[in-house]
């Protein structure tokens, strides 16, 4: 406790209000120590309020935050006001032209992508789990982007802490769900103990946004596995048994 708010920043959106934020600056205690964001976790509500408002501030404090109930889905809104969080629509990635709108991403080993066009005056943000990405959701916030103006070739996109390839190891099936779809998906796996693998999440992420044609593409190399000391991990969570875990926000706003 104690410690300041860390915002991790993208040189490909530089002068864009955005963040990618760590554990760190929060009221939070114990395993949702300290900067935990997530409305489904089980931590205190007053707790978890402060924190939004607290990681909100610290980005684009003259900003709402605006966030989705989270599926793993490559489904889109277009956002052009603030909704109330009891009443966050269930999809995966949110655009918006408007200004005070902080589009803000929870995420716990999946990918957070925040994409901004700065000439049109749009911005994007995506949630990216394995099985977001697989169905496209990088695709969905492109196109939606580009229904308000923007244009796929002016878009930068930066692609957050999230599990790193070491730290994510699956298993046979996992690996032949992707290859079915394109057997060019090989590149993002290396193999492990016998009928494991391990996959490159961000790698894959980052492939999808450039095959949109997106030709600013950061990824910034974090593994939220591996650094306790800075990002909440659900699957660190889940290996040492523990009950339930905190979340981090990226946001981004115009």
């Amino acid at each position: 406790m104690g410690q300041k708010i860390e915002i991790i920043r993208a040189a490909a959106l530089d002068g864009v209000a955005h963040g990618f934020l760590g554990r760190t600056g929060g009221a939070s205690t114990g395993i949702y120590e300290s900067l935990n964001v997530g409305i489904g976790s089980d931590d205190i509500k007053s707790d978890v309020e402060t924190n939004r408002r607290r990681a909100t501030e610290a980005v684009a404090p003259d900003a709402t935050l605006v966030t989705v109930h989270q599926v793993h889905s490559p489904d889109v809104v277009t956002v052009t006001h603030a909704f109330p969080d009891s009443d966050r629509p269930e999809l995966d990635a949110m655009v918006t032209d408007k200004p005070n709108l902080a589009l803000g991403i929870l995420t716990a080993d999946c990918a957070p992508i925040l994409l901004a066009d700065r000439e049109a005056g749009v911005i994007g943000a995506a949630h990216a789990g394995w099985k977001g990405a697989m169905t496209g959701v990088a695709k969905s916030v492109v196109e939606a982007m580009e229904e308000l103006g923007a244009n796929r070739s002016q878009i930068a996109a930066a692609v957050g802490p999230c599990i790193g390839r070491g730290s994510y190891e699956v298993d046979d099936e996992f690996r032949k769900r992707f290859e079915a779809i394109e057997p060019e998906n090989e590149q993002y796996f290396r193999d492990g103990a016998p009928g494991h693998h391990y996959f490159d999440l961000e790698a894959y992420v980052a492939a999808w946004l450039a095959f949109c044609g997106i030709q600013t593409v950061e990824t910034l190399g974090l593994d939220t596995y591996t650094d306790e000391n800075r990002f909440f991990s659900y699957r660190r969570a889940t290996h040492r048994g523990e009950p339930d875990y905190g979340r981090q926000l990226s946001v981004i706003a115009l």
